[in-house]
């Protein structure tokens, strides 16, 4: 089966094209426009979803040497998301759909994010435990099979990758928040300032991460109220982004204790910060721990496309009307 995936949930427009399993292609054009404004403005975001999406199916098409006619199914994000994001997505889809006569499917993009390990690891067996952890999501989750999900814990407040985005505002850095602060905290002492980390001495997989930003934001106002200033940029950066993953690892270490499987995956824009990556193989030494390449840790929609085509081959088909949930959840 051939599927063309589209995914809009966000700033990154994506179009990738699935056959049996294995992507021929795929193209993602992340929204340059926002950085000027340190974090997504929702409608700009739909008019650049607009403005990019025609052009990038095709040339997503073009590079998988496969034309419009030969696609058997469309999967699109359906969320969650931002709300006029996702409509710019679907309704392209669904036209799409219609003009092609082909069936078209709905696709959960936290759902998504943990399916993109098995492009990965095409070998990977159930169950595992995933760390989902995006701008927008914190969550642990044990998976038993396909549709089979348990939430095992998640964040009362901000998202990991919020925190890294809200912090990177606070420092003068960049947006995305994540690469800026780990670019900047690489040659910083993380060791420098002790920073919060909520529920860390807790045995509840909980996650909060606004007293932490809180916290850099007033540690911040004292440095520039301060005559002397002893640290530096690169020492706030490292030790606020070593809290945040020390945060992470804590809740990973009781939901492995807790569930007894030793395969742990870690998924979303977050899985691609490298210092996580070594923190987690150094405190989980004996688990197996699996990342998605990098392409496929940030909004992409090869995972959309490869999710999709399961669905649909399993028969699941959406109506044409099929509604956008801004706020969808996995379970």
């Amino acid at each position: 089966m051939i599927v063309l995936g589209i995914e809009t949930s966000c700033d990154e427009t994506a179009a990738a094209v699935c056959r049996d399993g294995s992507i021929l292609s795929s193209h993602v054009s992340s929204h340059i426009i926002h950085r000027e404004y340190g974090g997504v403005v929702p409608e700009l975001s739909s008019r650049e979803h607009e403005r990019l999406l025609n052009q990038l199916v095709h040339e997503t098409m073009n590079e998988s040497k496969m034309t419009l006619s030969d696609i058997d199914g469309i999967a699109v994000t359906q969320g969650p998301g931002l709300a006029g994001a996702l409509l710019a997505g679907s309704c392209f889809a669904k036209g799409l759909s219609q003009g092609l006569d082909v069936p078209i499917i709905g696709v959960n993009h936290l759902e998504a994010h943990i399916y993109a390990n098995f492009l990965a690891y095409p070998a990977l067996e159930y169950p595992f435990v995933c760390l989902l952890v995006s701008g927008g999501h914190t969550q642990l989750w044990h998976v038993k099979a396909l549709e089979e999900y348990t939430l095992l814990g998640e964040t009362r407040d901000d998202a990991a990758g919020e925190a890294f985005d809200k912090g990177a505002r606070i420092l003068g850095l960049s947006y995305p928040g994540g690469p800026a602060i780990e670019s900047c905290a690489k040659t910083g002492d993380e060791n420098s300032i002790s920073f919060p980390k909520a529920f860390f001495h807790s045995n509840t997989i909980e996650f909060s991460f606004s007293g932490l930003k809180t916290s850099l934001l007033y540690r911040m106002q004292s440095e520039d109220n301060s005559k002397t200033n002893t640290l530096s940029q690169n020492d706030i950066a490292a030790s606020y982004q070593k809290a945040i993953i020390e945060a992470l690892i804590s809740k990973c270490e009781l939901a492995v204790t807790e569930t007894g499987v030793q395969t742990l995956v870690i998924a979303g824009g977050v899985a691609a910060n490298k210092k996580l990556r070594a923190m987690v193989k150094d405190t989980l030494a004996d688990c197996r721990i699996l990342y998605p390449d990098l392409p496929l840790c940030t909004d992409n929609a090869a995972m959309i496309a490869f999710l999709g085509e399961k669905y649909l081959v399993m028969g699941k088909r959406a109506a044409i009307d099929f509604p956008i949930f801004p706020n969808l959840t996995l379970a």
